[in-house]
């Protein structure tokens, strides 16, 4: 099915501003996202800021990253600024989100997504990926927390796994890098990732027995 509507958007899009979208993914390459938000519910909250690096050969390249300040368009108060660390005066100087995800969509082409609990992110683009392109993003994706889940299942079956975001990343030995930021978070996500696809890594959990 995904196949068949890859197909169909290509033919309906493929000549068009989007087209890159629609190219097939470099292999051994991932986009590692991450957003910063007013809060966690997609139909109310909005985006204040947008970051993402490639991650292929084994590195996370920061000097190729992409990072968007965006302008809320609502007001938001303490508690958002106490997770995310930026202020009103600070995201009243970002771009419209609608610049920023043009942006985005146009320097990541088809390259595979990756993010810690992406569907959130992505639920919070949709809209505005949608109102640009006609379509939602075709692009393939992995979960960190859910490759983190399933490994840590082979390994101890009978032991529910721990998806806290600082337990994965100590797990796999990554340093946690501007924890709540955009890029932070993308940056150490991008680690894990590769920590994890190391064929001789550490297993989940087994640091600090």
């Amino acid at each position: 099915m995904r196949a068949f509507r890859r197909w169909w958007l290509k033919r309906k899009a493929g000549d068009g501003e989007w087209g890159g979208l629609l190219r097939p993914a470099p292999p051994g390459e991932w986009v590692s996202l991450d957003l910063e938000t007013t809060g966690l519910d997609p139909k109310r909250d909005h985006i204040l800021s947008l970051a993402a690096v490639p991650v292929r050969d084994g590195r996370v390249l920061t000097s190729e990253r992409f990072e968007r300040r965006i302008r809320a368009d609502r007001q938001f108060g303490i508690e958002s600024i106490r997770h995310h660390h930026i202020t009103p005066d600070e995201a009243a100087e970002g771009i419209a989100v609608t610049g920023a995800v043009r942006d985005f969509l146009n320097w990541l082409e088809g390259r595979a997504l990756l993010g810690y609990h992406l569907g959130f992110d992505l639920a919070m683009l949709s809209p505005h990926v949608r109102a640009l392109t006609g379509f939602g993003l075709p692009n393939p994706r992995v979960d960190l927390a859910a490759a983190f889940a399933a490994r840590a299942r082979r390994a101890r079956p009978d032991v529910p796994p721990n998806l806290d975001f600082q337990h994965i990343a100590d797990s796999l030995g990554v340093p946690v890098l501007g924890r709540h930021s955009a890029l932070g978070d993308a940056v150490t996500v991008g680690l894990c990732w590769l920590a994890l696809q190391a064929p001789r890594g550490p297993a989940p959990g087994d640091r600090g027995r």
